[in-house]
């Protein structure tokens, strides 16, 4: 049994990690705080062009499995780089891709991989849940086309998105009556108002639609059966940032390693005390843990196992855990310089706690935990 990347794989992160390396550095990162749009679109459609996305062939994109997209997210949280990769090609690319609409594929897909259009999944609301009672935002149909009205909160890179994928009721309760509709960020009656977070290089934003007018084919899909392709997603996306907040946590991990190597205090380094060794130690412990869970996770979607659902479930509320025990210490090892703006710590911390609560907190993936072994023994 090979546990290995293959040598494809191996290739596309070396790729992916030159890239980024050059391109996203510290001070990169530091400048785009500061920016209106928060991202250097350059940078992000050079990324593109690498064709380092899951999105089918036929459209323009990589067509990676989830696997080669957690390498290349973890890849992403080691620097954090800041972009709407994320919320372009995992949130609002693949949840078109999970559609069964072949135009609005072909209408969206190919400028989402190349980078010319940047999209996001406009989801979560007022109760701040991921689940479909949750959505209370409608859309009526009026004169051949829809009127959407309702607020959603913490959109990702709203902001900067042309095209921002609304989760409407159209009808129904829960699950049922849930459509897709694509509104560009133009449409008279969008108002979006970007919302200050702790982690300054993942931007969010809050979309009001207030009687925002839209045509026919702004329906993706089926009216009424847009919760498959949206659960689809959001298990991804718990994937995904599980992948993220491990390349954080390496990051947090390897500058611990080599702090306690320089630093010393009563005449030795600090990496020579037993407390500091010990704290390291749990903090590959818990780096190590994390790689399982991700990339079996990973390969779970990729493969459509029959522990898909648990096994992201057990990666996204390992990950929220893990990655905050591993960027705290981290901070503890460093001592008072670890608190300090100038230091980079502060920049993967942040990122992880951005994605904690996203795509579900540790108490939401835990209950989906206990409802899947409940399942598997019953």
């Amino acid at each position: 049994m090979d546990f290995d990347f293959t040598q494809d794989q191996g290739m596309l992160r070396n790729l992916v990690r030159e890239y980024l390396t050059d391109k996203s550095t510290v001070a990169h990162v530091r400048s785009m705080m500061d920016d209106e749009q928060g991202y250097d679109q350059a940078i992000y459609r050079g990324l593109s062009e690498l064709g380092v996305n899951g999105l089918p062939e036929e459209y323009g994109g990589g067509g990676l499995g989830v696997v080669e997209q957690a390498l290349i997210l973890e890849e992403i949280g080691r620097v954090a780089y800041p972009s709407p990769w994320f919320a372009s090609t995992i949130l609002a690319g693949q949840t078109i891709a999970n559609t069964e609409d072949d135009n609005a594929k072909a209408r969206y897909l190919p400028d989402i991989s190349s980078g010319a259009i940047i999209a996001t999944l406009a989801l979560q609301e007022a109760s701040l849940d991921w689940g479909p009672e949750a959505v209370n935002t409608t859309a009526a149909a009026v004169g051949g086309g829809y009127v959407l009205n309702g607020e959603k909160r913490f959109v990702p890179w709203a902001q900067a998105a042309d095209v921002i994928v609304v989760v409407a009721r159209t009808g129904g309760e829960d699950s049922d009556g849930l459509s897709l509709f694509a509104v560009a960020k133009e449409t008279p009656g969008v108002t979006i108002t970007p919302t200050s977070m702790l982690d300054l290089t993942s931007r969010v934003a809050t979309v009001v639609l207030d009687g925002a007018s839209v045509p026919a084919d702004a329906l993706i899909g089926e009216e009424g059966g847009a919760w498959d392709a949206v659960q689809t997603t959001l298990r991804l996306a718990a994937v995904g940032a599980a992948a993220e907040m491990l390349g954080a946590s390496r990051t947090a991990l390897d500058m611990s390693t080599e702090y306690a190597k320089v630093r010393k205090q009563f005449g030795q380094f600090i990496g020579q005390f037993q407390a500091v060794k010990h704290m390291l130690a749990e903090m590959l412990e818990q780096v190590e843990n994390s790689h399982a869970a991700v990339y079996y996770a990973a390969w779970a979607q990729d493969a459509d196992a029959d522990d898909k659902v648990l096994a992201a479930s057990v990666a996204k509320s390992m990950l929220n855990e893990a990655s905050k025990r591993v960027c705290g210490d981290a901070i503890q090892v460093h001592g008072g310089i670890g608190y300090t703006w100038e230091y980079d710590l502060h920049l993967f911390w942040k990122r992880a706690k951005y994605y904690e609560p996203m795509f579900g907190d540790t108490q939401y993936h835990r209950e989906i935990v206990l409802e899947q072994a409940l399942a598997q023994h019953a």
